[in-house]
């Protein structure tokens, strides 16, 4: 059987200020246009399809009609929720996603519910482990909906996952294609730079021994960087289909298109998807700025020059597409140096800013007179 394999959407994306939806769709359409082309059996979305747990409409028109192009192609959809979903949300949509024939996990529920299975139209039958996001908090209530045992119940984080997957593998046969997706992190798999550290942190990590070497392809998400992960089965990260944020300019948008059989090892290809809008980061005095060509890219400017009041306007004026402005690290003064701080006691909230302003870098007498305007209306309104 073939199976499409990708993950991390993050529809509704917002980058300091600027809306993604244009290059969402466009992401999206890249990847229903793949879905054509190769005509997987599977199409597998492994979490993180929204942004924000509180979509707007716009956002969930783009991933509804996404997921409805998809399943047009031919292909059995599912879904999982990730970090970013809204677990019960998602699962709120299954009435229509029923309807649609699209198959969505939003939340854990009971173990019957995430052992999927199905027909190709070849013939082949697979069966899915679908496993939504799971905070360390409800793992243990995930545990007890599994019936385990009090002492499996105190265990780590890592050994409730692998745990719930083990229960699960018990459902699997030995003349099926057996697959698996979560939205996790795996020790050893390396970040693609925009993730959300609170849920990527070792308490949150696990071993890819929680996957049994009875699975013939772990599909994940949760890890924007396309990738393999070393493991009893073959493990891989989709990546992001479009850079999330600054910090993965330079992460390939793929998805990738696996071949596997309940005899044969899956064999995994890479499908590059077009990027509407790229991302980058450039650097420069202001009279090397205004040389560069920087075509339609949304920019992350580091400015070489002395900090000043008006600096960022004067960038943005060179470069309109300019949506992060900063000096460059390496004019500002290092954490050893510069003066000590100064007493706080019976100083002024000006001399304070003052101080605070020369420590960083940024002194700047046009700043502290704004400062000092701004804070006698306050204090004499």
């Amino acid at each position: 059987m073939r199976v499409l394999h990708t993950s991390d959407w993050h529809v509704g994306k917002v980058l300091k200020g600027q809306s993604r939806s244009a290059d969402h769709i466009a992401a999206i359409n890249g990847l229903v246009d793949i879905a054509k082309a190769e005509q997987p059996d599977l199409v597998i979305v492994a979490g993180d399809l929204y942004d924000t747990a509180t979509p707007t409409p716009e956002s969930t028109k783009i991933v509804t009609r996404g997921l409805s192009a998809l399943r047009r192609t031919g292909a059995e959809v599912v879904v999982i929720g990730g970090n970013h979903d809204n677990g019960k949300a998602l699962d709120a949509l299954r009435p229509w996603a029923e309807a649609a024939g699209i198959t969505v996990r939003g939340a854990i529920g009971k173990p019957e519910e995430h052992l999927l299975s199905g027909t190709t139209g070849g013939g082949e039958q697979w069966r899915l482990i679908a496993l939504p996001f799971l905070s360390q908090r409800y793992a243990v209530r995930a545990s007890e909906m599994f019936e385990l045992s009090a002492a499996e119940i105190t265990q780590s984080y890592a050994h409730h996952i692998g745990d719930l997957v083990n229960r699960l593998a018990q459902g699997f046969g030995t003349n099926t294609v057996n697959l698996l997706t979560a939205h996790l992190t795996v020790i050893g798999a390396t970040m693609g730079g925009g993730e959300r550290e609170a849920h990527t942190i070792m308490g949150y990590a696990v071993p890819a021994s929680v996957f049994p070497s009875s699975v013939h392809y772990a599909a994940l998400g949760h890890l924007h960087r396309a990738q393999n992960v070393s493991g009893p089965c073959p493990i891989r990260y989709s990546g992001s289909p479009l850079p999330i944020d600054f910090g993965e300019e330079e992460n390939l948008a793929s998805a990738a298109v696996v071949d596997v059989t309940a005899a044969t090892a899956a064999r995994v290809r890479e499908v590059p998807l077009p990027v509407a809008t790229s991302l980058r980061t450039v650097r420069g005095t202001l009279a090397q700025l205004a040389t560069l060509k920087t075509g339609e890219a949304w920019l992350r400017v580091y400015v070489q020059e002395a900090p000043r009041a008006g600096l960022r306007e004067e960038v943005q004026e060179l470069l309109p597409k300019a949506l992060e402005v900063r000096i460059d690290p390496k004019l500002l003064p290092g954490s050893g140096s510069g003066k000590a701080e100064r007493a706080r006691a019976g100083r002024s909230a000006g001399e304070l800013f003052s101080d605070y302003l020369d420590q960083r870098g940024h002194a700047d007498e046009a700043t502290v007179a704004l400062f000092h305007r701004l804070h006698d209306e306050v204090m004499h309104s």
